[in-house]
């Protein structure tokens, strides 16, 4: 009998509804019906009597939800120890992206339990999340990620966007700039831009990233502040991080903010979920 299983029939027992428990699962309402249906099959009972306008439980359902329930707090309790004993924290974050939020998170969360190790794994945003999934790390980063199939998505931080032009650039001396003035002239990215910035632009016929991508996303920033046409665009928590005194950083007309979050497994006991969206997030955020 799967974990995943007893999980999903608790959430419909919970709903009474198998589309707002395929909503608060993050997967697809058949897939919801299926794993009922073959827990049903396995235990030799019916859980649930079901008609167009109705779900509830039956008799057996009942006394199964009880069981369940301890057999999934019982799990949680496992992973934690596990975690405890291991001392590590696999972090899933992208290359380049998130270091000042890295920092302060990891240092945040060491307040309160100091004896760990931390591992970061650069990854693309899909692969991270799939190594999620695969319990190959612990939580991940992203940005612009509203729902993932089996992981919790928590909304955690703001952030706006900037563009980024070398100090020739004829907007260099503006006070924000909008993107279809920038989109006259080249956009620049690298193999570790992270593109849901791109995908937060507002729609002015951008055809996507070029052909030819940097191999990071200081790379980019060296293209851009050689080149007086072009551009680039970056999250205010990179726009921090830039050195270079040949590009200039200009707010975005009309500001245009991202929003990024924590992604963990949707077994993690929420108390340990809500530690990590504190320390990862801002005091602001929703």
């Amino acid at each position: 009998m799967e974990l995943r299983a007893l999980r999903y029939f608790v959430t419909v027992a919970d709903e009474l509804h198998f589309g707002r428990a395929a909503e608060r699962l993050h997967i697809a309402q058949p897939a919801v019906s299926r794993q009922i249906a073959a827990l049903e099959r396995e235990l030799g009972v019916r859980l649930f009597d079901r008609s167009p306008r109705l779900v509830r439980l039956t008799e057996a359902g009942h006394r199964v939800l009880a069981v369940a329930r301890e057999a999934l707090a019982a799990a949680d309790r496992v992973r934690v120890a596990a975690r405890e004993r291991a001392g590590v924290m696999r972090i899933g974050t992208g290359a380049g992206q998130f270091t000042a939020r890295l920092e302060r998170g990891i240092d945040a969360l060491r307040e309160k339990a100091p004896g760990f190790d931390v591992v970061l794994v650069d990854l693309p945003l899909t692969a991270r999340l799939n190594a999620l999934r695969q319990g190959e790390i612990d939580l991940a980063l992203a940005r612009e990620v509203r729902s993932a199939p089996g992981l919790r998505v928590l909304p955690s931080w703001t952030e706006s966007l900037f563009a980024v032009v070398s100090t020739r650039h004829p907007a260099a001396g503006r006070a924000a700039v909008g993107v279809a003035e920038l989109a006259t002239g080249p956009l620049k990215t690298s193999e570790d831009h992270d593109l849901s910035v791109l995908g937060a632009l507002p729609d002015v016929g951008l055809q996507g990233p070029p052909a030819h991508r940097a191999g990071t996303v200081q790379d980019t920033i060296v293209e851009v502040g050689s080149d007086p046409r072009s551009w680039t665009v970056l999250p205010a928590d990179q726009v921090t991080e830039i050195r270079s005194t040949r590009v200039r950083a200009i707010p975005l007309e009309p500001r245009t903010t991202i929003t990024g979050s924590v992604v963990v497994p949707e077994d993690l006991p929420c108390s340990c979920a809500a530690a990590h969206v504190t320390a990862f997030g801002d005091a602001t955020a929703a």
